[in-house]
């Protein structure tokens, strides 16, 4: 396949109704590394928000089970993206997220920024270190499904436009963004969790260089060291590198989902969509008939 083949596809989608299906060849077949390793710093940045990362901390689950947690986070949105929002799966799934977040005291200021972080910081990674740079029609896309999925979780307020969410974003990290040692704590295990994916050899690196990546009001908020000159550029230049490289391998033929990789360990046998996340006491029963989701792995 040509290299550029899933460009051509897109050209001929329209990004206002097509949304799904540009985002689905965005993430699985043009970037799909980038797009999983942009959600996961972007679901990581969330945490120094302190009404985000002190509700995750009192849950219990994000420093006890972190593992089941990071995996019931990826295969939630993953099987809403893959499948379609208006899926028998999709539904379940933003049903899911629905019962988990309607049982904690959230405010809508806080779901709107965890949403725009979802619109900007895959856009911004693949601007910084993708093989191509992203195109108009992807960047409308991503905000039209974000758009979509938003209003189907009850969310006020959604931007029309890439820069208001990017707008939103940065506002709401300078207004809110203050360290606090619970968060700190959801940060260590994320990160503790984010090195056991490499060689044991090699994970007190990782820990350093996943911390070079974070930009610095990001990094000083949790308190971590700043890194040394040559470990910045390592981190950066490393995955810079990684997109040159990528740009002259042949287009991807076969979707990439993260279910399909090492770093989901929970559910060797498959799962219920309907299963996933947590069960606070004051959640509502599972539906009678849940849909069954593809085993992980």
């Amino acid at each position: 396949m040509r290299r550029d083949h899933w460009q051509r596809e897109i050209a001929k989608l329209d990004p206002d109704t097509d949304y799904e299906q540009i985002s689905r060849i965005v993430a699985q077949h043009e970037f799909p590394w980038d797009s999983q390793q942009a959600l996961s710093f972007a679901l990581f940045r969330t945490y120094a928000v302190p009404s985000i990362g002190r509700l995750l901390y009192d849950t219990g689950q994000f420093t006890e089970d972190v593992q089941r947690r990071h995996d019931d986070t990826a295969l939630l949105l993953e099987d809403i993206a893959d499948k379609g929002m208006e899926s028998r799966e999709g539904r379940a799934g933003i049903r899911r997220m629905n019962q988990m977040h309607g049982s904690y005291d959230i405010s809508n200021d806080d779901m709107l920024y965890v949403l725009s972080t979802f619109v900007v910081s895959p856009i911004r990674w693949i601007e910084a270190y993708g093989w191509r740079q992203g195109t108009e029609a992807e960047r409308l896309a991503a905000v039209r499904y974000y758009q979509r999925l938003g209003r189907l979780m009850g969310i006020k307020g959604i931007p029309d436009t890439y820069q208001a969410f990017a707008e939103l974003m940065d506002s709401y990290e300078r207004r809110t963004y203050v360290f606090d040692r619970k968060a700190r704590a959801v940060a260590d295990s994320t990160l503790d969790l984010f090195v056991t994916f490499y060689p044991r050899p090699l994970r007190r690196q990782m820990r350093r260089f996943a911390i070079a990546l974070l930009d610095d009001h990001l990094r000083e908020t949790f308190g971590y060291d700043r890194p040394s000159p040559l470990m910045s550029r390592l981190a950066h230049g490393s995955l810079r590198l990684r997109g040159r490289l990528i740009r002259h391998f042949p287009a991807r033929r076969r979707p990439s989902l993260l279910k399909n990789t090492h770093r989901i360990r929970s559910y060797p046998n498959g799962y219920l969509i309907e299963h996933l996340g947590t069960f606070p006491e004051t959640m509502p029963d599972l539906p009678e008939h849940p849909s069954v989701a593809t085993a992980a792995g």
